[in-house]
């Protein structure tokens, strides 16, 4: 699949994307001075921002091994973002090369590294969507899922740091609802999302100034609850991202407050 020539001649460097930004907090090369500066900008009013990428990631990474631990072999991870070490595809085929991974995501600059995205491990496959988790139909009906996971079968979807993106009036709880309504029993959600309810005032001003187009939507954790109230919460349920089946991570933990990020697995009913 070559698509990087294409890809590039999307990419609008001079306004902030979200997987670009994530990938400047992580610490990685893939971003321009627009993500820089907003992310700067948000690391100003939120200190704890860059440590949540952290621990966020870090959380997808264990998520997704308890998940393979518990016999899962087909992953459907949106929002995939720029990728980094251990990806979806590296946890789970670490533990069974046959597992398969779709990743889907709408920066071009994802696109461009779907390469090290698809370079499965023998026996298993990756697929790779250019796609928005706010039109779930054009996800569940495109040919790569088809071509890669059997929804017949239980599928982990991953929504890591993705459902602060979605505005409540393009309907979260339908976009949620409406994909794990595609998957079998026996699947599960893997969700993630930031809030500012640990915030001082003033540092909220802050943040809501500087997300002008409303993108970002923080949420509590009672509203984050809300989002996964049909499913079944994998003990210790909703969690700091830091401290989700944390017990052998080594060294102290950052608490809740500094990270501000919820996280949950949940199985499909």
């Amino acid at each position: 699949m070559d698509t990087t020539d294409d890809a590039r001649t999307r990419i609008d460097t001079t306004v902030a994307h979200p997987a670009r930004r994530y990938n400047y907090w992580l610490g990685g090369k893939d971003h321009f001075a627009a993500d820089r500066a907003s992310g700067d900008a948000i690391a100003a009013a939120m200190p704890g921002v860059k440590l949540m990428a952290v621990e966020n990631r870090a959380f997808m990474g264990r998520a997704v091994r308890w998940l393979a631990d518990q016999g899962i072999r087909q992953f459907l991870d949106i929002g995939t973002g720029i990728p980094a070490p251990n990806n979806t595809h590296e946890i789970a085929q670490a533990v069974d090369p046959s597992s398969r991974v779709v990743y889907v995501d709408n920066d071009p600059i994802v696109l461009t590294h779907a390469r090290a995205l698809l370079t499965s491990a023998p026996g298993g496959r990756n697929a790779y969507i250019d796609g928005d988790l706010r039109d779930p139909a054009s996800i569940l009906g495109n040919a790569e899922l088809a071509g890669t996971l059997d929804l017949s079968r239980p599928v982990a979807l991953l929504l890591v740091a993705v459902l602060h993106f979605i505005r409540e009036d393009e309907h979260p709880q339908e976009i949620i609802d409406q994909l794990t309504s595609a998957l079998a029993p026996g699947s599960f959600l893997v969700a993630s999302h930031a809030t500012w309810e640990y915030l001082p005032a003033e540092a909220i001003a802050a943040l809501t100034a500087n997300n002008a187009d409303g993108r970002f939507q923080a949420r509590t954790g009672a509203r984050f609850a809300e989002l996964l109230a049909g499913f079944e919460l994998v003990p210790p349920g909703i969690a700091s991202v830091a401290y989700w089946h944390a017990e052998d991570v080594p060294g102290p933990r950052p608490s809740a407050e500094e990270v501000a990020c919820f996280g949950a697995v949940a199985r499909v009913r």
